[in-house]
């Protein structure tokens, strides 16, 4: 039998199925044992839970990394919100047992983050479930079982990976991971692939299907999973293992060399990160700088806006990080399927169109000078940091950003603080509108980097969340082709450099035209930048150029992904 699912973390899994059951949480025995008793017993929970957390955050910082440790420790902080506590607390004065106020209040959360489009949002959900989970187990001396003791093996197999689950693995016990729901971007997966297990998510019924003891092959590149396989396909996928694991190994030699092609032309190949401690990952992964850092996530999980000085000191963190290589810092791209509460956006039928990113922070420069001057700050000391402006239609929008930069740098003067006088200013190429017009663009930008996951969805009309639609969404459409190859060009006649930071600079069946047409950088996610230096290292740039103007030849997406499936083999 083949199952399928998500393919969340590379990697060829072979094992023994170990089912997770969900804890018995039943709290409705408990009796209500007065105000003052059950906030002392809430009280006492909060604690160790945050005391739990904490050695479970230490340990996998140890073992994985800072940036995977602090998806724990934002944990301690959702449940150490003084907002979410007394909404615990009011329910507890209205009558209610401890288990019962953590039960509703993170439910309404949980309920709250799951219904955001954006999945970066609704893996919060998951953890608000994690929360829930471990805090009524606390509450009513449940334990749960033990992950850490699991036999050599193993293909565990569970509803929903918890980050705290995640986090009591032993890596040389797992064989691969299983789960019915979650996505690439949920905490999870993130902690799963730098532990650099194999997972498939997002089975339907997979704890139906899958019985303890089973039989199992996790393909977590392709997303499939084989129960109970015959003695030829478990050979054909231990060869699959072992070839996967000699292919990692031959791209840990890249990791110190440049990016250069088979003729030697020198390309850059940046990180795209989402936090100052990503960039580190960044670093140690052999990144050459950082050329997307979505500033929006420093503003997100919090009550209020980032002050300038907390800014001024994330985009330093990263500037120093990465010792005096390019750091491209978008500005704040709100909006869309990114809400930020306190920001008090309105709701809006259609908020892909509407006012969101640039258009948003133009019509709040009170907001938007505290980031850009604490850009201009963070600028002055390596002269490394370039600024990036997403979602631009037109000219005005430029021009209105490079105002209020002017408008900035001249306080900073008054007030004797250093800034970074010729800060670069470039823009996120990823509107039709803006491809269009490049070359009027490209005339008063520093530099343009191309975000093709928007590029592709607007100029092809498609929701991409919505799966009655999404297979029409593709980079491989001539049409999307046609702007990517029309935007760079325009970016060369006008001397300027021009980047990529959507997911297709990583694909490898796009190098070959993103090369021939001039793309000067390639940013990317830490986890693919080996082989995307692999990649480029293996085109001769004539090789390149006949594969390109094949594809451009070819006239349906189909076609041109087929052709470009086979050319690189």
């Amino acid at each position: 039998m083949i199952l399928r699912g998500i393919g969340a973390s590379e990697g060829i899994g072979i094992g023994s199925a170990v089912c997770v059951r969900e804890q018995n949480l039943d709290y409705s025995a408990v009796v209500y044992s007065g105000t003052e008793a059950e906030q002392d017993r809430l009280q006492q929970a909060i604690q160790q839970f945050n005391d739990k957390t904490s050695a479970m955050a230490e340990h996998i910082r140890t073992q994985v990394g800072q940036k995977e440790s602090e998806i724990l420790t934002g944990q301690i902080m959702m449940l150490s919100d003084p907002f979410m506590q007394s909404q615990m607390s009011e329910l507890i004065q209205a009558g209610q047992c401890a288990e019962a106020a953590v039960d509703q209040v993170c439910g309404m959360y949980a309920e709250m983050f799951a219904g955001v489009e954006d999945e970066l949002m609704r893996q919060r959900a998951t953890d608000v479930r994690d929360i829930r989970s471990r805090m009524l187990a606390i509450l009513l001396g449940v334990s749960g079982m033990d992950v850490s003791e699991l036999p050599a093996g193993s293909v565990l197999v569970a509803h929903d990976l918890t980050p705290s689950m995640t986090v009591g693995l032993k890596k040389e016990n797992v064989a691969a991971i299983l789960t019915e729901v979650g996505g690439r971007t949920s905490h999870s997966a993130i902690l799963v692939r730098a532990l650099e297990l194999p997972a498939v998510l997002s089975i339907p019924n997979a704890m139906e299907q899958v019985k303890d003891g089973d039989s199992v092959i996790a393909d977590g590149g392709e997303g499939t999973v084989y129960l109970h396989p015959d003695q030829a396909t478990l050979a054909d996928f231990r060869k699959k293992q072992a070839d996967f694991l000699a292919q990692k190994a031959l791209l840990a030699v890249y990791r110190d060399r440049e990016t250069v092609d088979a003729d030697g032309n020198r390309y850059a190949l940046y990180a795209n990160i989402g936090s100052p401690a990503e960039a580190k990952a960044a670093a140690e992964s052999g990144a050459e700088g950082v050329g997307l850092f979505r500033t929006e996530f420093l503003f997100m999980d919090r009550t209020s806006v980032p002050s300038e000085e907390e800014q001024y000191e994330a985009y330093l963190s990263v500037s120093r990080t990465m010792a005096g290589k390019e750091v491209i810092i978008r500005t704040l791209d709100v909006g869309g399927d990114k809400a930020v509460d306190y920001l008090g956006m309105e709701k809006e039928e259609n908020p892909f169109l509407g006012h969101r990113a640039i258009r948003y922070c133009l019509d709040r420069p009170d907001l938007y000078k505290v980031q850009l001057r604490a850009l201009l700050r963070a600028g002055a000391e390596g002269n490394n940091i370039k600024i990036m402006l997403p979602l631009v239609t037109s000219l005005e929008e430029i021009r209105s950003a490079r105002s209020l930069l002017e408008t900035c740098k001249a306080e900073l003067e008054a007030e004797g603080l250093p800034y970074h006088k010729e800060i670069p200013l470039g823009i996120m190429v990823e509107t039709p509108a803006a491809a269009l017009i490049a070359d009027l663009l490209a005339q008063e930008c520093d530099f343009f980097s191309i975000g093709t996951n928007d590029l592709t969805q607007y100029t092809m009309a498609v929701d991409r969340g919505n799966a009655q639609v999404e297979q029409l969404y593709t980079t491989f459409h001539p049409a999307v082709l046609r702007s990517i190859c029309s935007i760079i060009t325009a970016a060369k006649n006008a001397g300027i450099p021009v980047g990529m930071c959507g997911e297709a600079a990583a694909d490898p069946r796009l190098i070959p035209l993103l090369m021939t047409w001039g793309l000067d950088e390639f940013s990317v996610s830490s986890s693919a930048i080996l082989a995307t230096r692999a990649n480029i290292h293996h085109w001769r740039a004539d090789a390149a150029g006949q594969v390109a103007q094949k594809a451009m030849g070819l006239s349906t997406a189909a076609g041109v992904e087929d052709y470009l499936h086979s050319a690189i083999q």
